[in-house]
């Protein structure tokens, strides 16, 4: 991989890793979650309506595509964003990074439920129950005293849930649509307006400068900037070197959790942590003719576009023609 690839693909996982540490500082300096999740919206768009021009790419003017874009709006930012930042009030950043991993195993579960992914095999069934199990370490229910499963570690979870949902629909809506950034920049700008709704829950703006800083990293470099950059690495190296990235951000939001807010991480925070990136891993595999082998990734962008068929050739047939009467002899 060249070097500048590498770089980028570090960039992006700080980036994106570091936005849960951006919402624990946003929430922690008199933010509410509706304030958050607005700012964080329209500043991404801001971002990538820029990067889109600059490019050369028009937004879409037509309401089909439009209304696909505002459904996946709604699950795959406006909700998970508002749940990320309801979630932290009680959860540690770190441990949101990490239950945002368990992405891929809600899509694969939404895939059995639905019934579209049928190649299940012994691999990517232990993974699903493993990186679960993870999950339930981590929350360890049972611990009365350390025990993590509160209302805002579920919504957490439905996050996570949400962004599955959210990339099922994406993959059959809204593939080989072009002018990736202005679409992202339409579907930031959808989720802008949904987030609008929540404006009279959001109450009155006490913040100072360090939840300010806080919102616009967030909206600035770990919504916009990561969306642009996480598009540049699919297109330069594939989707496999940007799926990578993934398994990267619950590293990253736990060690900013612990070095920045000073988040206490025991051996089962860090064991589960272990316990769900493997499941995930697990899930991540096909079903071939030799066994589980390394397969799709879970995010619409990731998918393989089947390739251009040749029209098949046009056979010439030979026209039939009548036989050549041949002359009588004369008698």
């Amino acid at each position: 991989m060249p070097l500048t690839s590498t770089l980028r693909m570090a960039a992006l996982a700080l980036l994106w890793g570091s936005g849960f540490l951006w919402i624990k500082l946003a929430l922690n300096h008199g933010l509410s979650p509706a304030q958050i999740t607005i700012t964080r919206c329209a500043l991404g768009t801001a971002v990538l309506l820029l990067l889109a021009r600059s490019a050369g790419q028009r937004l879409p003017r037509d309401r089909a595509t439009w209304t696909r874009l505002a459904i996946a709006a709604l699950f795959c930012n406006a909700i998970p964003f508002a749940l990320f930042s309801i979630g932290e009030q009680t959860v540690d950043s770190g441990i949101a990074g990490v239950l945002n991993a368990t992405t891929p195993l809600w899509s694969l579960l939404l895939g059995i439920l639905l019934g579209t992914d049928r190649g299940l095999g012994r691999v990517r069934l232990t993974g699903l129950f493993l990186g679960f199990a993870g999950t339930l370490l981590i929350f360890a229910p049972w611990q009365r005293s350390a025990g993590l499963l509160t209302w805002g570690a579920l919504s957490l979870l439905a996050a996570a849930a949400s962004y599955a949902i959210a990339f099922a629909y994406m993959a059959r809506k809204l593939t080989d649509r072009g002018a990736p950034i202005a679409m992202s920049a339409a579907q930031l700008l959808a989720a802008t307006a949904w987030t609008t709704l929540s404006v009279p829950t959001a109450g009155p703006l006490h913040t100072d400068t360090t939840g300010l800083l806080a919102i616009t990293a967030l909206g600035i470099l770990g919504t916009g900037v990561t969306f642009y950059l996480n598009y540049r690495l699919i297109a330069d190296e594939g989707p496999t070197s940007a799926a990578t990235v993934g398994y990267l951000l619950p590293v990253v939001s736990v060690a900013l959790g612990v070095l920045v807010l000073d988040e206490s991480t025991g051996p089962r925070i860090w064991a589960g942590m272990a316990v769900v990136l493997t499941g995930v891993a697990m899930t991540r595999t096909r079903k071939a003719s030799g066994g589980d082998v390394a397969g799709p990734p879970s995010s619409p962008a990731e998918q393989p576009q089947p390739e251009p068929q040749p029209p098949a050739p046009t056979v010439q047939r030979p026209r039939r023609t009548a036989p050549r009467q041949r002359p009588e002899p004369a008698e």
